[in-house]
């Protein structure tokens, strides 16, 4: 049996073997290689891409340095990857979501969100800093997505709250939480995985269970 920290570690070096950005790269990797969302040509928003590793993924996985696009956005510099436009600004900030809408010129295919709020240490707060996020993400995906698109968001165990996983499954076909095997055993985050959406004008003309 690997320790949690151990196994961190093993992630840790592989990312360095392989040049990539950061260990959550695998934790995408793997999700996508059971979900199969990251499609040649597919145009995909990174939110929360410093410091790149999913971004990496992504362009990899889409082709964004031929059809495919990827868009990314952080409140932290980031060194630029192949393929990839990135606008260093606060996905809160209220001007974010316009300039992403501009920065990829037409419906996204993926919204992908690793963003995290710094933490506090009172188990609480942190809950809800990062659910605010995660709902401002979701929003901007039901605003952002084509029919059929994909919504993959950070979240905290124990926590995604019932309001906004009864708006998601009004708004995708499947909704589910899922663990990746790079995740530490003992840590927290779990991702929250929404496929198939059903359009913003079905979304709207449905109300919320």
């Amino acid at each position: 049996l690997i320790e949690p920290d151990q196994k961190a570690d093993d992630i840790v070096a592989r990312a360095k073997r392989e040049g990539m950005r950061s260990r959550a790269a695998y934790k995408l990797m793997e999700i996508d290689d059971k979900a199969r969302f990251l499609r040649e040509g597919a145009r995909v928003v990174d939110l929360g891409a410093a410091p790149g590793g999913w971004s990496q993924i992504a362009a990899q996985r889409v082709g964004a340095t031929e059809q495919g696009r990827v868009i990314a956005i952080d409140i932290l510099a980031m060194e630029p990857v192949p393929g990839v436009d990135f606008i260093a600004l606060d996905f809160l900030d209220r001007t974010a979501p316009d300039k992403l809408k501009d920065m990829i010129g037409g419906p996204a295919d993926v919204v992908l969100s690793d963003m995290a709020a710094k933490a506090t240490g009172h188990a609480r707060t942190d809950h809800l800093k990062i659910m605010a996020l995660v709902e401002a993400a979701a929003e901007f995906a039901r605003e952002v997505l084509a029919p059929g698109g994909t919504f993959l968001a950070k979240v905290l165990q124990g926590g995604t709250e019932a309001a906004l996983l009864a708006s998601l499954k009004r708004d995708y076909k499947t909704v589910k939480h899922v663990k990746p095997p790079a995740s530490r055993t003992d840590s927290a985050e779990l991702y929250l995985l929404a496929t198939g959406f059903r359009g913003a004008s079905a979304a709207a003309s449905q109300p919320a269970r």
